[in-house]
């Protein structure tokens, strides 16, 4: 793993969260993210030092060899592919704790919300139901069979 890229584990079975780290590795022209999905079968072997319950409850990023939480992994991956100005008001003093609990409450029903959101508009990348999602680690385009 590369100490200069940033680390996100994500829930590769919510289908709104896949999209967004599909919309982010688009961005990512520098190869500055690797996206893990938290379900993967060697997960934990690979990555101990996350839990993986913890990491389905609030977005786990580690860069630098620091370990980020919830929207200041969501502040980095973006502000390292050119957009952090997209989401740099979730890091404004007043706004960050509001955001930081709206997120909370978000990533806690996200199942529900992101399973209703794609059944009735179609928005979001529906996950694998078995095997690896993704022929390469990064490359969420391109599912493998």
């Amino acid at each position: 793993m590369n100490t200069q890229q940033l680390t996100i584990f994500f829930d590769g079975q919510c289908p709104l969260c896949t999209l967004e780290m599909q919309r982010l590795k688009e961005q990512d022209k520098n190869n500055q993210i690797l996206l893990v999905d938290l379900h993967q079968a060697d997960f934990a072997t690979l990555y101990p030092d996350i839990n993986v319950d913890k990491g389905l409850a609030i977005l786990h990023g580690k860069y630098k060899g620091q370990i980020l939480l919830g929207l200041d992994v969501t502040h980095r991956a973006w502000t390292l592919v050119g957009r952090g100005w997209l989401v740099a008001p979730l890091q404004w003093p007043i706004i960050k704790p509001i955001s930081h609990q709206v997120y909370l409450l978000v990533a806690k029903y996200r199942q529900p919300i992101s399973s209703f959101i794609y059944k009735r508009f179609g928005i979001g990348i529906k996950h694998c139901d078995q095997g690896t999602c993704y022929g390469k680690p990064n490359d969420i385009n391109h599912r493998s069979k």
